[in-house]
C-alpha cells in the first residue's frame, strides 16, 4: 500500500559529473510513485565509490552515470574498469549504467523521429558510437550517411569510420586496453564537462554534418560557435544546454528519453527506476526494457529551437 506524499521506490545516480547538473524530482512510472534523484562527485572515483556504499541497502536501485560499466559493440561487451570499481561498492543494492535500456530505446527512438528528421541520406556526424552502439546500427539501418567519430573525439586522432564493421573492428582492438585506463583520460568528468575543448580542434567534421549525435559532453565540448540549422540527437540535456544550442543557432534538439523539469533524464537513471519498478536484483533483458518503455510511454522529445 502506497503511503501519501511518500514515493513508492527512490533511486539514485552517482555521477561522475558536475553537482551543479544535479536533479531531485519524482515521477509516475507505470502506477508506481519514484523519486529520481542525482548526485553528481565532479570526477571524484574515490567520492563516487563512498556514496555507492553509502546508498546500498538505502536506496530501491542506484545509477552510474558519467560513465558506463561496460560498452556492448557488435555482441561482445568490454568492461570498463573505473565503472566496474564504483559499482562493486553496493552488495544489496541493484546498479545499473544505462547500457542495457540505452541499446533498445535509443534503437527505437531513432525509429519514432524518422518522421521529423527523415534520416535517409542525412549527414550525421556520431562523435561517439562505441557506447551508443545501438543508436548507430538503428541511424545506418534507416538510411543515414554516418561518420563515427571515436577515434577523432575519443582519442585525439583525425581518423574518422565510415562504417559498422570498422568501428566493430576499432572496438575490438581498442576497449580492451581503454577500459582498463583512467576513464578521465577519454571523457570530461566533474567541471570539465562545462568547458570548451582546449582547441577548436576537426571542426571539418562539425561543419561536414546536418546532424549531431551522441554523448551530449561530447558534442557540447567540440562544437563550434556556427551551429546554425543542425539537427543534435542527443541525451541527459539541461534548461542551459538547451539556451547554448539556442545561442549557436542549432535548429532542433531530440533526446532520446523524455524531459522532466526542463531537462532530459539520463538513461542510467531511468533504467536504475524500470529495476526498481520491476523488483529485479540487477539489469533486466532488453526485450524486458523495450516492453516496460512501451507499457510507460517512454518516447524521445523533439524540441524546436
Amino acid at each position: 500500500m502506497r503511503v501519501p506524499g511518500r514515493p513508492d521506490k527512490t533511486v539514485v545516480s552517482v555521477s561522475l559529473g558536475s553537482a551543479s547538473r544535479d536533479v531531485d524530482e519524482e515521477i509516475e512510472l507505470l502506477g508506481r510513485r519514484v523519486r529520481l534523484v542525482r548526485r553528481g562527485v565532479g570526477g571524484d572515483l574515490r567520492a563516487a565509490r563512498d556514496l555507492v556504499a553509502e546508498l546500498d541497502g538505502q536506496v530501491d536501485a542506484i545509477g552510474i552515470g558519467g560513465t558506463d560499466i561496460y560498452l556492448s559493440v557488435g555482441g561482445r561487451r568490454y568492461a570498463i574498469r573505473d565503472a566496474v570499481r564504483i559499482a562493486s561498492a553496493a552488495a544489496r543494492t541493484p546498479v545499473v549504467c544505462g547500457a542495457g535500456l540505452k541499446d533498445t530505446l535509443e534503437r527505437r527512438a531513432v525509429a519514432e523521429v524518422e518522421p521529423v528528421v527523415g534520416w535517409g541520406g542525412r549527414r550525421v556526424l556520431m562523435v561517439n558510437s562505441v557506447d551508443r552502439y545501438g543508436m548507430a546500427e538503428a541511424l545506418t539501418r534507416h538510411g543515414a550517411d554516418v561518420l563515427f567519430g571515436d577515434l577523432v573525439f575519443g582519442l585525439g586522432l583525425d581518423v574518422p569510420l565510415r562504417s559498422l564493421s570498422s568501428l566493430r573492428r576499432v572496438a575490438r582492438v581498442a576497449l580492451p586496453v581503454v577500459g582498463r585506463l583512467p576513464f578521465k583520460w577519454f571523457y570530461p568528468t566533474g567541471t570539465a564537462q562545462d568547458a570548451p575543448a582546449p582547441r577548436a580542434r576537426f571542426g571539418r567534421h562539425y561543419a561536414w554534418a546536418e546532424v549531431l549525435a551522441g554523448d551530449w559532453h561530447y558534442i557540447r565540448r567540440h562544437a563550434p560557435a556556427d551551429l546554425a540549422g543542425k539537427d543534435v540527437l542527443t541525451n541527459t540535456t539541461t534548461p542551459a544546454d538547451v539556451a547554448f544550442l539556442r545561442a549557436r543557432g542549432a535548429r532542433r534538439l531530440i533526446t532520446t528519453t523524455p524531459r522532466v523539469g526542463g531537462r532530459s533524464l539520463g538513461t542510467n537513471l531511468l533504467e536504475a527506476a524500470l529495476v526498481a519498478v520491476e523488483g529485479a536484483a540487477g539489469e533486466l533483458p532488453g526485450e524486458r526494457y523495450d516492453a516496460l518503455a512501451v507499457a510507460a510511454g517512454i518516447r524521445p522529445a523533439v524540441l524546436e529551437l
